[in-house]
């Protein structure tokens, strides 16, 4: 989820583009919420394709911070599983804005917890790195699943909230996934949105250089790739699915790095994306300087991590152009 995307899953006209009916008036299996944002519509396409039964709610179609709602829309689909890609994203609002960011990243995970314990179903929260500190001394060694959160900004402290009522309201049955930088297909077209997106219309643009941060480390994250692994997490056993797993790209990479792949991806000049330091954007919440986490707890759902960041680029931007690429923002932030 990329910073200053607007609060929530996404902009409201998404919603009814992408709800799904289910296959019955009274049961699913999946309520995919949050899913006008670029990581819900990709899980919802993708059970789409597989014929599963499905429900997919916007923000127009459910308010998470709304118990009430939340509990009226679980028992009204009886699902299975519910997978909760909704969120606040907006980093910097939610410095002045902490409450308003609380309600939906910590009170919402809260309230569909309890609505899955009153029903049965099986939780599934994708959470943020922004949950680790991401200091410079921590360079070098990527957070492990059980590495202590220390969040340093408002939108890292609710969506650790978030994860700490999930997995407390329903201990045997959430799933917290955190995943990072993510990027995905766009509503309409083939288009690609996040900072990935942001550099592909940039690059296209042959008069412009763009400026971005070199010191600031993370793993790009294909929401096709996250989707797929939240969909076989859910069709998994619980003594093997629950808890907490890292859903990034494999390797990591900086901005600068990511854009000048981008820019040579799609036949760009990378030499046109210029490098500076964190110290030249000013921005109202600190960005993690180091937001790599570790994978190890695949090895539990018999699961490999997700794949290398750089293939899942190769192939979304393929996808996304129409042209085989060369294997050879913030202008500088993300989720």
């Amino acid at each position: 989820m990329t910073a200053g995307h607007p609060p929530h899953d996404a902009p409201r006209d998404f919603a009814s583009a992408i709800s799904v009916p289910p296959s019955s008036a009274t049961e699913c299996r999946w309520l995919v919420v949050g899913a006008g944002g670029t990581l819900g519509r990709e899980v919802t396409a993708r059970l789409t394709v597989r014929g599963a039964d499905i429900v997919a709610l916007g923000r127009a179609e459910l308010d998470i911070s709304d118990a009430r709602a939340v509990e009226r829309a679980v028992a009204e689909h009886r699902p299975r599983v519910v997978v909760n890609c909704a969120a606040w994203t907006a980093v910097d609002d939610a410095e002045s804005q902490e409450a308003a960011a609380a309600r939906i990243n910590a009170d919402g995970p809260r309230h569909l917890a309890r609505a899955c314990a009153a029903s049965g179903a099986r939780l599934l929260h994708v959470s943020t790195d922004y949950v680790f500190g991401g200091a410079p001394e921590d360079l070098g060694t990527p957070y492990g699943e059980l590495a202590s959160p220390t969040p340093h900004t408002a939108y890292g402290r609710t969506k650790l909230a978030g994860e700490q009522a999930a997995l407390a309201e329903l201990p045997h049955a959430s799933t917290v996934v955190r995943t990072a930088w993510l990027y995905g297909r766009a509503a309409t077209g083939t288009a690609t949105t996040g900072f990935v997106g942001t550099m592909a219309r940039i690059a296209l643009q042959e008069d412009r250089t763009v400026d971005v941060v070199d010191d600031q480390h993370g793993q790009p994250t294909w929401a096709g790739d996250l989707a797929e692994r939240l969909i076989e997490l859910g069709g998994l056993p619980l003594e093997r699915s629950t808890g907490i797993f890292h859903g990034t790209g494999g390797g990591h990479t900086t901005w600068y790095a990511l854009a000048r792949e981008v820019f040579q991806l799609v036949g760009a000049d990378p030499e046109r994306v210029r490098r500076i330091g964190s110290d030249q954007l000013v921005r109202a919440a600190r960005r993690p300087a180091w937001s790599v986490l570790g994978h190890d707890g695949w090895a539990k759902a018999g699961l490999p991590p997700l794949r290398h960041w750089r293939a899942a680029l190769t192939e979304a931007l393929t996808d996304a152009t129409g042209r085989a690429a060369d294997p050879k923002t913030p202008v500088a932030e993300a989720r």
